[in-house]
């Protein structure tokens, strides 16, 4: 009996590439409920209420005239890792009354030498579609530095999503927000792109008491005192306060303790700072 061949619908066809989806979310956080020195709270009120002000600054006071392109403004979060900037763009869209579209690298990246500035552009399509805060994490890994001396194929794919980003934040009139670590990566064409630049700071020790009683549940049986805890720890970040109370209380409930003993915070946080030093070490070796 003759076998009939199989037609090409018939063949294994190759996956195809998974469509990036970009989904605009609530805000998690407000600005009550994130705890940062005076200052820097100051700085984020003032980009809030940019919205609010912007009829007054453009229609009446006149500066759509001479600023016919800056209805666009650009926010760049940067400091210290754990300091708050995440969730301080969480607050900024919570205050503007709007959803937050969040992108990280790893969302736009593609293995394929050309696709990330095509999903860089789906980010920002589903933003003004949805009317969403368009939020870069991590951002200086989207706006680091152009290549120079390009000699292979993923040198130019950089420097065409690099341009791909400049045009795009050039013809979006609207909020984009930018968290980094490293502003010291950004390319300076990114810079001057960027409207307000708010630094994030390690806290205080004022900042350190409230974040020790934050992230201290009330229901939580324990001996610690707030004030011993912010003069004792400095150099620690508002995201190892949180760590390090959770890390001691599971210690506590493991140990079968009836309350949660500042010791064992003590051990937590000492623990957090021990890798953090080993961290440093890595990088200066």
């Amino acid at each position: 009996m003759p076998i009939t061949p199989k037609k090409a619908a018939d063949k294994p066809q190759p996956a195809a590439q998974a469509e990036e989806v970009f989904v605009p979310e609530e805000p998690k956080w407000t600005l009550d409920e994130i705890i940062l020195p005076a200052e820097v709270k100051a700085q984020i009120l003032d980009v809030a209420t940019y919205a609010e002000n912007s009829h007054r600054v453009f229609e009446l006071w006149g500066f759509k005239h001479t600023h016919k392109f800056s209805r666009r403004i650009g926010i760049n979060l940067y400091g210290a890792p754990g300091t708050g900037k995440t969730m301080a763009a969480h607050a900024i869209a919570h205050e503007l009354g709007r959803k937050i579209l969040i992108v990280n690298y790893a969302d736009i990246e593609s293995k394929y030498v050309g696709e990330t500035p095509k999903n860089i552009r789906k980010a920002f399509e589903a933003a003004k579609a949805s009317d969403s805060i368009l939020f870069f994490d991590e951002a200086d890994a989207i706006l680091s530095k152009r290549v120079t001396n390009m000699t292979q194929a993923v040198d130019v794919s950089v420097n065409q999503t690099r341009s791909v980003m400049l045009m795009l934040m050039n013809e979006f009139q609207d909020f984009i927000i930018f968290a980094t670590n490293f502003i010291e990566n950004f390319d300076p064409a990114f810079m001057r792109r960027i409207s307000v630049h708010v630094k994030f700071t390690l806290p205080d020790e004022d900042c350190r008491k409230k974040l020790w009683r934050m992230y201290t549940p009330t229901e939580c049986p324990n001996n610690l005192d707030f004030d011993e805890l912010a003069k004792k720890f400095d150099g620690i970040s508002g995201s190892d306060i949180s760590n390090a109370m959770l890390n001691a209380a599971f210690k506590a409930a493991r140990l079968n303790a009836a309350e949660l003993d500042k010791s064992l915070v003590f051990e937590a946080v000492e623990n957090i700072l021990a890798s953090k030093r080993a961290n440093l070490g890595t990088r200066e070796y």
